[in-house]
This record gives C-alpha cells, structure tokens and sequence, in this order.
C-alpha cells in the first residue's frame, strides 16, 4: 500500500428537504452568498426559491447569477467573479451539477485573487494560496464535485479545457437531496452514471500496489452503481436507487477509492480534449474513449482488469487475459445499454484524421506529459487510441 493523505472537510447534509437547511448551514461561512446555476431549471422546479427562503431564515443575504454552461467557461466564470466583488460575497454557492459547482469554484478563486489572472492561478502560473468559501446543492449524481479536490474550466479563447486539483477546491458543505434527480432527463442521469463509474475506474487500474481495503470500496462502489445505474435510468422516480446514486458520486471523487493506490486519469485527459474541441458532454467524451483505452492497456494491468471482471462483473473465466477480456466488454456492453456512446463515431462530430493528431497532442501537453500510470503513452500512443476508438466496437473491438 502506498502512502497517502486523506481530506474530506465536506459537510453533508443528505436526504429528503435537505434543500430547506441549506441556510442554516451557510449560515456558518458566510453572510452574503453568489448563488450560482445554470440555465433556469432550478428556478423552475421551485429549488432555487426554497434556497433562497432558507438563506433569508438564517440571515444570510444573497444574490443570483445563472447561465452557468455544461462545460464551464472561463469567460462566464469571469462575470462572476465580477459580480462577487461588486456585492461584497464572502461565499459561493453551487446549486446544480457539476457545472454549476465547478463555477462556483472558479468564482470563489478569482474573487479571492482579483488581482491575478484567473487562468493563471488555474494553469497554476500563479500559486493559488487562498479563496472564499464554497457550497453545493446538488442536483445530479455525476461529477462528484461537491466533495472532490478538483474542477474544470475551458478557455474558449485558447480551445484548452484544464483541470485544478487542490485543497481549495473542497466544498465547505453539500446539500443532497436525491428528489431532486426525478426530473432529470435519462440522458443526463446516463452521463452521469458513466461519469461516476470513470471517477472510480480511474483510481481502480493501476498495477502493483496492494490496499484491499479500498478495492474493496471501489468494487462495492462499482457494483452499487451499475445495479442502481440502470434503474435510474429506466425510472428515475425510483428513490430508493437515486439515493444510491447521489451517495456513490460524492464518494466516488472524494479520494476515497485511490487511498493507497492513487489515481491515473487518463481516460479524463482524453475526454477533456474532445470536449474542449467539440463541446461534447463530459460524460460522452469518456465512454466513446474508454473501451479502445482498455484495450490497448489492459494486458499491462492483467492481474487488475482480470479482478475487476471477476470483482464487480462476476465473470467466471479461469484465464486472466479472458476475464479481462470479458470484464471490457460488459462494461462497454453497460454503457451502451445505457444509450452512451462507445466510439468517436457515435459522437455528433466525428474527428478527422488530423484533427485526432491535434486532439492527442492537446490531451498530452504537446506530447511534454505521457499519460497513465499503466504504461506511459505518448502522443503518437494516444493518437493510435483515438483512432481505434474512432471505429465502431464490437465484440472483439475490432473496426467493423
């Protein structure tokens, strides 16, 4: 097992109404909040009127700013860092997905640091060393961002879509209130059962470390998933399996499931360059990559693809290479039952020939990062994953 450091300052509140406390817990780190959302459907729904009730019963002023995009923007992000000065707000609150609180987070940052660039501090030219205080109420189980150390923004200027991974990043609270999911269209609550699968998936394949305990975490995480996934999906008033779900996504980015093994993101680098390039939802960009990922890879991390085939699939297979085989092809066979895409053809643009050579590039810093703990992948390596992961998968993934 390797060392590791584990931080979750997070506090959540979980449950029916949870909405209704969300004052009372503010009320703890600030006394004038930003709410920030996106394009209205909390308004809506009536959820941003029962924040804001709950805000005016504890004391707590505030005021709106929306349109936040589903891939955030540095450019929107700005505006609210803008409006957060001008009203004087010691806290920021997230009240959506992802998002929505990955916003919040880039608005805490730059209301902090207003006299540094916020793309440097999030490209980490600028040392980020402070920054205000940062709520979510949760709307869909998917990015994990209410309890995760990261969040992601795209300089549309640039064409680069970048990641920050730091302490700051942590929510002060989350409210949880898995109700609110009923609404969601199935094509959002499959995205983001893939988005929950990835962030645990991207902690769970990397060879030679030995932590048992978080495997087992992550397989149980895994299999939670995948059973209530699908139910979601096909019911998403099925509260029972909505609170599964809303539970795995905080757990499944809050470093729980990499505690002595670490993580690799990969998949995530991959993903963020497609999404950057062609506004393709975050979780799509994933599931269109993964199975050519594990293919090209999976003979490198036999004993790991082999246990989670075995772990969280049941696959019976008394060969390694053929349970890992199997374990692929099930997990690709899920998310396609679930209506994701599993190839860059099913992506509503398909990358040509040179722009998968620019998007490998993007996706390792102009081929200065190789990516995967696995076995490192330059450029031309990434570059030969997207283009199998062009062709249509079958069963064998082969291009049809």
């Amino acid at each position: 097992m390797q060392n590791f450091r584990f931080y979750a300052p997070t506090e959540v509140v979980f449950g029916r109404d949870a909405e209704k406390e969300t004052g009372s817990v503010a009320a703890k780190y600030g006394k004038k909040a930003l709410l920030v959302f996106g394009k209205g459907s909390v308004v809506k729904n009536g959820l941003l009127a029962r924040v804001e009730e709950s805000l005016k019963a504890a004391g707590v002023g505030y005021e709106e700013f929306g349109g936040a995009k589903p891939n955030p923007t540095l450019e929107h992000a700005l505006e609210g860092v803008k409006k957060a000065l001008e009203i004087c707000a010691d806290l920021i609150i997230g009240i959506g997905g992802g998002s929505a609180i990955d916003t919040a987070k880039a608005i805490a940052h730059g209301a902090a640091n207003p006299e540094v660039p916020l793309w440097d501090l999030w490209t980490r030219k600028v040392p980020l060393e402070k920054t205000l205080p940062v709520g979510a109420v949760l709307t869909i189980p998917a990015a994990g961002s209410e309890m995760s150390d990261s969040a992601v923004l795209t300089n549309e200027a640039l064409g680069k879509k970048a990641g920050i991974n730091t302490d700051f990043n942590r929510c002060r609270f989350a409210i949880c209130n898995p109700e609110l999911g009923k609404t969601l269209p199935k094509n959002q609550l499959a995205a983001g059962v893939t988005d929950i699968m990835m962030h645990t998936m991207e902690r769970y394949f990397i060879p030679d470390s030995k932590c048992a305990l978080t495997d087992e975490i992550a397989e149980g995480l895994l299999r939670t998933v995948i059973e209530n996934g699908r139910r979601v999906v096909e019911d998403p008033s099925d509260i029972d399996a909505m609170s599964e779900v809303f539970w795995a996504s905080s757990l499944s980015h809050n470093n729980l499931t990499e505690c002595g093994r670490g993580k690799d993101f990969s998949v995530h680098k991959m993903g963020h360059a497609l999404s950057a390039k062609y506004d393709v939802t975050h979780g799509a960009s994933l599931s269109a990559v993964w199975g050519a990922w594990a293919n090209a890879l999976y003979m490198d991390a036999l004993p790991r693809f082999a246990r989670f085939a075995r772990k969280v699939w049941g696959v019976e297979c008394a060969s390694d290479e053929e349970a890992a085989k199997e374990g692929i092809k099930r997990t690709v066979g899920f998310f396609r039952s679930l209506g994701m895409p599993v190839s860059l053809n099913e992506l509503a643009t398909v990358p040509t020939d040179d722009e998968i050579r620019e998007l490998a590039l993007d996706a390792t810093q102009q081929d200065t990062v190789k990516l995967t703990r696995i076995r490192p992948l330059d450029a031309a390596a990434v570059e030969a994953i997207y283009r199998k992961g062009k062709c249509e998968i079958n069963d064998q993934y082969a291009c049809k």
